[in-house]
């Protein structure tokens, strides 16, 4: 009986569990909820010229274990582009990566990159972005391939506010914040 009593108890604790995760968590946002915000996020206007992001990357236990600056540079055309990624974190570590951005007829995104497996699915809608992918790590930093979900927000100003979640097997183990703003050049 007790047995009984115990696995039963064990369910229901799996079950809000799952509950919380799939509507009251990070990952049950949808694109929909963003629909009406504004500024609205255009990828083309956002990555166009240099940008710079400042983040950190938080480890399974909430504990930042990496901080980073990074450049982006985009350049488009009506059919797609390429966003350049060059990333500098507080070890010393330097790290590069170049987003071929691919536009569909129905305002379909996708992209691919070299340490992608797959494609990057990407969807913009008011003033966020939601990627989607499966990101392959350094063999430094373990080799292992991650699902991961990254969400961009756009504000008034031209800052956006980058947070994505790393998984594995569905549990979290990594998390990004980043702030992003647009870069100006000096005058020539």
């Amino acid at each position: 009986m007790l047995t009984k009593i115990l696995l039963a108890l064990a369910i229901l604790i799996l079950a809000a569990i799952l509950i919380r995760h799939l509507f009251f968590a990070f990952p049950a946002q949808t694109s929909a909820d963003y629909a009406s915000d504004t500024p609205k996020f255009d990828i083309r206007r956002a990555f166009e010229g240099p940008v710079e992001a400042h983040g950190m990357i938080y480890g399974p236990t909430g504990r930042i274990t990496s901080r980073f600056r990074a450049i982006m540079r985009g350049s488009f055309t009506n059919e797609g582009g390429v966003i350049e990624e060059e990333f500098d974190y507080a070890s010393g570590r330097r790290q590069t990566r170049a987003w071929n951005i691919q536009f569909g007829p129905d305002g379909e995104i996708s992209s691919t990159a070299a340490d992608i497996e797959g494609t990057a699915e990407m969807e913009q809608m008011g003033n966020a972005l939601r990627m989607r992918y499966r990101l392959r790590l350094p063999e430094d930093a373990g080799g292992h391939v991650l699902d991961v979900t990254d969400w961009i927000y756009l504000m008034p100003d031209g800052t956006m506010l980058n947070r994505s979640q790393m998984r594995k097997f569905g549990v979290k183990v990594a998390e990004l914040f980043a702030v992003m703003r647009p870069m100006v050049e000096p005058a020539e």
